[in-house]
């Protein structure tokens, strides 16, 4: 066991834990930051999708001593950024959620995404997004909220 000093939606937080174990299980188990979801286990399904130093990370295959000084932004701190906000706002206005157990993942996927491309293309956003699997098919408004976060920040609504 190691003691880490983690920055987690902006808190200095303090873990004693195994240097293997995943990012995920620190954030849920150890922090009780339970927004991030478990899914594969192998990164293949964006479920557990953090930022880590604002890129967008799978959390369940990164080790914790990887992540030295960077911070990392949960589900539960996002909506502190504009472009968080404003896609978690898109999120509720297209009602995209329909079982919710991936939108975690997505959200933090989609503000990683209009970070670095804040006017996407249809394909740019399928091409981004395609490592986010949802089991319920929501990917049309998925799609739709993306755009109309766009939007918003575009006319400067966040």
């Amino acid at each position: 066991m190691e003691t880490y000093t983690l920055t987690v939606n902006g808190q200095s937080k303090e873990v004693r834990v195994d240097p293997d174990t995943p990012l995920l299980w620190v954030l849920r188990e150890d922090l009780k930051l339970t927004g991030t979801k478990y899914g594969c286990g192998i990164a293949a399904c964006g479920a557990c999708t953090v930022h880590v130093a604002g890129i967008a990370t799978r959390s369940c295959v990164v080790p914790v001593s990887l992540i030295g000084d960077r911070p990392i932004v949960t589900i539960e701190g996002i909506g502190q950024d504009p472009v968080g906000r404003a896609v978690q706002d898109a999120w509720v206005a297209e009602d995209v959620v329909q079982c919710g157990y991936c939108q975690s993942g997505q959200i933090m996927s989609a503000v990683a995404l209009l970070k670095r491309m804040p006017k996407p293309a249809d394909t740019n956003i399928e091409q981004s997004m395609g490592g986010n699997i949802c089991r319920c098919g929501t990917y049309v408004r998925i799609r739709e909220a993306i755009k109309a976060a766009s939007q918003q920040l575009q006319q400067g609504g966040a």
